[in-house]
């Protein structure tokens, strides 16, 4: 099958617009097939692995916290275990320059652990970022890889087209739709059989966006389907959301999660915990974040004003938000407002025996449920409380791993996203504190919300014949 220009616009369009009312995760999740839909397939069949592969590695070229490569492993076994030959692809970081060579070495030697076929083809050069074409040297190595062999492509994100849907129109998809053709038509010479496993890339890379529409057969890997099927549609089901952070591009985040109109309280911290105090309290002194200098830390209007309807919307639908009541300064001081040059480090202790207290609250709403026979209630929990990696600014975030324990214990089902959330679990406490702690805090938002994850979007399209 060739794929024409306009087919391959029409793809790309469709990805990059905005789906009210599209089909929910759970729906994507019925519709979209799983890894054992792929066991009939003949010996020798080539398939492409979307991966996650963003692991960090040290100057020694030695990999560093493999729990995202560990994963893959599961997939890639049932891969060789039925004598296909997995092509494993993914990207390392937003670095270009980056390389996947020490991943080769690493996934053979976890594969040689999990007593599966430990030989690891690495493929340094396969694409022509100015054509989009797949380069006939790579296809010829790919092509003479014989069953037991793992494949992996260098890092996607070397070549600038992979990102290409990022800042996508439909007019630059429209003049470039030659470009993302040749690039559609050349991994399909490679496989045409597609496997997600990337369950935190959920950026709108042409790997885990486009190819699986072009390809004959897609499916879901072990890992990903787990992780989504099991956990995730558990955690849009919380009706406590603990929030924090110091990105305030997170607000929307936030108001998608209570838009989906299961949360009944909102635990929340950091600059998105200010927007909601100013927005409150129009004469709540926000020190350096009011300070439009301060670009990275500054509440503005825009925020205001997202802030303002977040709490009318969520208090008219009996949503409780609990806001921190003081705060820890870069002094170690403790202070009821953020004055003037100064900004939060950590919320104080009688924030912290408010949060404490509406955990109480919360396991007495889910205790009623139990009795009711409607239990057990959820809860999610993402980002710190402060900058926890200094031991003087850590008490916010320290106590409130407690706090999941305690909510855990009393059989709340509790959920953390990745990122510094997980970091924190790991440091003050273990996996056994909650129900399940994600990889990918990214992922994990945007699937919180309404608009859906971009590889589920596609891998739904294309199982809709699209």
């Amino acid at each position: 099958m060739t794929v024409s220009p306009e087919k391959t616009a029409a793809w790309c369009t469709q990805l990059v617009q905005e789906t009210g009312g599209f089909a929910p995760l759970e729906k994507c999740l019925e519709a979209i097939p799983s890894l054992d839909s792929l066991a009939k397939l003949p010996a020798g069949t080539r398939i492409l692995v979307r991966g996650d592969t963003d692991v960090k590695v040290d100057s020694s070229g030695k990999v560093k916290e493999d729990e995202r490569l560990k994963s893959l492993i599961g997939t890639l076994k049932f891969c060789l275990e039925h004598k296909f030959i997995p092509i494993l692809y993914g990207h390392m970081g937003r670095k270009p320059e980056l390389s996947l060579a020490p991943v080769a070495k690493h996934i053979s030697g976890l594969l040689s652990a999990a007593g599966a076929p430990a030989t690891v083809d690495f493929v340094p050069e396969w694409m022509n970022n100015d054509t989009g074409e797949i380069l006939d040297s790579a296809v010829a190595q790919v092509s003479k890889a014989a069953p037991g062999t793992t494949v992996l492509l260098e890092n996607t994100r070397r070549y600038s087209l992979e990102q290409y849907l990022w800042k996508a129109t439909p007019e630059s998809i429209a003049r470039d739709a030659g470009k993302l053709a040749a690039y559609a038509n050349g991994m399909r010479k490679l496989a045409a059989v597609h496997i997600n496993e990337g369950f935190a890339s959920s950026n709108m890379d042409l790997s885990s966006t486009l190819v699986p529409l072009t390809m004959d057969q897609v499916a879901l890997g072990a890992y990903i389907s787990k992780e989504l099927r099991e956990h995730v549609t558990k955690t849009r089901l919380a009706e406590l959301v603990v929030f924090s952070g110091i990105k305030l591009e997170k607000l929307t985040d936030l108001e998608q999660i209570l838009a989906r109109g299961t949360v009944k309280m909102v635990i929340c911290a950091g600059s998105l915990a200010l927007s909601l105090i100013k927005a409150a309290k129009p004469d709540f002194k926000l020190g350096l974040s009011g300070d439009p200098v301060n670009k990275e830390i500054y509440i503005g209007e825009k925020h205001l004003a997202q802030a303002r309807r977040m709490l009318e919307d969520g208090r008219s639908k009996g949503i409780e938000f609990v806001l921190p009541v003081d705060f820890v300064l870069g002094d170690e001081s403790v202070s009821d407002f953020i004055p003037d040059g100064q900004a939060q480090f950590d919320v104080g202790p009688k924030t912290r025996a408010v949060q404490q207290q509406k955990v109480g609250e919360f396991i007495e709403f889910h205790n009623q449920k139990l009795v009711a026979g409607k239990g057990p209630a959820y809860a999610f929990h993402n980002g710190v409380f402060g900058k926890f990696e200094e031991e003087r600014f850590s008490h916010g975030t320290r106590e409130f791993m407690k706090q999941l324990k305690r909510l855990t214990e009393a059989g709340v089902q509790t959920y953390v996203g990745g990122g510094e959330g997980g970091s924190a679990l790991m440091q003050y406490g273990d996996e056994s504190w909650v129900t399940h702690c994600f990889t990918a805090g990214g992922t994990i938002l945007k699937a919180l919300g309404n608009e859906p994850i971009p590889y589920l979007k596609a891998l739904y399209l294309k199982c809709q014949g699209t």
